[in-house]
């Protein structure tokens, strides 16, 4: 069962400065609620080819993957895939300016579950949704409680 989800939020706040704050992996710890480390493994700053190892929980598992950037655009488009890990999976952050000067934020995941993790898809589209929504919130706390 191929896993894709989208999700969106506005944040009060001008899209280079989202764009900057969200595509830094040292913040990802701290508005992520699974996430508890990302270390950088190849020399900064970020750009197509780096890679980034995560440590993480999810539905109860510990995790351990590697992401690379695939394509990347500055203020506007992060594209990661893991380069190892338990999940083939896709990670997507796009940023757009609204009319009214915020910042649309667009979280994507995709990929196809494969060993152990092809037995619990159908638990994690929704796992993955809120998980999502809860994360892009406490995004949108923390860059709009700072000026």
């Amino acid at each position: 069962m191929p896993v894709d989800v989208v999700t969106t939020i506005e944040i009060a706040r001008p899209r280079g400065r989202v764009a900057e704050y969200t595509m830094d992996p040292a913040n990802a710890p701290v508005w992520y609620k699974n996430i508890g480390s990302v270390a950088l493994q190849t020399p900064g700053p970020l750009a197509i080819g780096s890679e980034m190892a995560f440590e993480a929980r999810f539905l109860g598992r510990s995790l351990a993957y590697t992401y690379a950037v695939t394509e990347f655009e500055p203020g506007r488009l992060l594209v990661m895939r893991t380069a190892d890990g338990p999940f083939p999976m896709e990670t997507t952050y796009a940023f757009e300016d609204t009319a009214s000067g915020a910042t649309t934020v667009t979280l994507r995941n995709r990929g196809e579950p494969a060993g152990f993790s092809r037995f619990i898809g159908p638990l994690m589209v929704p796992a993955m949704r809120h998980a999502n929504r809860q994360d892009l919130k406490k995004l949108k706390e923390i860059l709009e409680a700072t000026p």
